[in-house]
This record gives C-alpha cells, sequence and structure tokens, in this order.
C-alpha cells in the first residue's frame, strides 16, 4: 500500500474533507498539521504556495479537489458512469466554493460578529447560500443520497461544508430538515464521529 502524507494548517478547513476520506475509507496515513505562524516562513518552501499536499511515496500532489478525488477514487466514493462522476466534482467544487465565502466573511478580527452575521444573512445568504441549499433540499426529496443510490464523496462534502454553514447559520438546520439530516448521517459513520469528537478544538 502506498505512503500517504497530508500536510494542512492546524484547522478544518480545506483539508478536513480529505481527512474524512482517509478515515472512511480506514486508509492509512500520516499528517502534519502546520501552525499558522509557521507558515510565513513555510510557504517559501512549498510548492504553489498553498495547502493542502499530499505526498505518495514521495510524489506530491497539489491541490485539495484533485487530492480528494483520488482519495475517493480509492476509498470506493467515485461513481463508475462519468456523468455522476462530474456531478460529484460539480457539488464539491461547489461546496469548497461555500467555504470559501464563509471563511472570508467569519474570519476577519476587525469585524463584530453583528457585522458578520449582517453580511451572511444580507446579502451571502440570499444570494448565494439560500438558493444552493434550496436546490440541495429539493435533491434529497425521495432519495437518500445527492448523486447515486449510495454514498459519494460528494455527500462527504457536502456534510463537511454543513458543518460551517450550521454553525455559523442555526436556523438552517430547521428550514432545510432533509440536508440537516443528510449532514448528521456522516456524522455518524464510526470513523468520523470518533475523529470529531478527538479533532482538535480549532477558529477554522
Amino acid at each position: 500500500m502506498p505512503e500517504y502524507k497530508l500536510t494542512y494548517f492546524n484547522g478544518r478547513g480545506m483539508g478536513e474533507l480529505i481527512r474524512w476520506i482517509f478515515l472512511y475509507g480506514d486508509i492509512p496515513f500520516t499528517q502534519e498539521r502546520v501552525e499558522l505562524s509557521e507558515w510565513p516562513e513555510r510557504k517559501k518552501a512549498t510548492l504553489g504556495g498553498k495547502l493542502p499536499t499530499l505526498e505518495v511515496d514521495g510524489e506530491l500532489l497539489l491541490q485539495s479537489s484533485a487530492i480528494g478525488r483520488y482519495l475517493a477514487t480509492k476509498a470506493g466514493l467515485v461513481p463508475q458512469c462519468p456523468w455522476r462522476a462530474a456531478q460529484c466534482d460539480a457539488l464539491v467544487d461547489t461546496f469548497k466554493d461555500v467555504l470559501f465565502a464563509l471563511f472570508d466573511i467569519v474570519s476577519p478580527e476587525d469585524k463584530t460578529e453583528e457585522e458578520k452575521q449582517k453580511k451572511l444573512r444580507e446579502e451571502y445568504l440570499p444570494q448565494t447560500l439560500g438558493p444552493l441549499m434550496e436546490s440541495l433540499e429539493q435533491r434529497l426529496q425521495g432519495k437518500e443520497w445527492f448523486v447515486e443510490d449510495k454514498m459519494t464523496w460528494a455527500d462527504l462534502a457536502i456534510g463537511r461544508a454543513m458543518e460551517e454553514v450550521f454553525q455559523a447559520l442555526p436556523d438552517l438546520r430547521q428550514k432545510f430538515p432533509r440536508v440537516n439530516a443528510q449532514a448528521e448521517k456522516i456524522y455518524q459513520l464510526p470513523r468520523i464521529k470518533e475523529h470529531r469528537k478527538t479533532r482538535p478544538v480549532t477558529s477554522f
């Protein structure tokens, strides 16, 4: 079996979905959690100047979506049908964008919580997030999973994104009950459940 090493910040961010895929697939890996204070110096020696990176037997793979797709294939989470595989990719990338947008709004330390909530609820929710959530809710009508009749990495990715969405906007759990129930199902997967209990408490 290849040796895998994941390098990402000491946080959830764009590395957490990758961790979940490793765990779901029971794929052994090591990881390095980089502190933000270390990053300016580490960035100089990091190809592309971004994290996460994945080393596979000494070879380097960049970009979180490429890493996730590769590992999801190993874990049996990518559909055989090219169209459905592409649907998974689209959902994963869409909700990666959701995470980036959320972090941009909730992370700045020079903004008050009231200012952050105002921007979330008056701009981001009606313009972008709300329609996406409505689409997901409709997609789950009469279905258990988002793309196929079994779990794919898109389900993991959306469950991961919902961690941050529901933390920032907890009332959306009731507004989108199917999405909430599907996310909770992901959180009850044994290895992911244990990981969420024991992972470091971080701000992102």
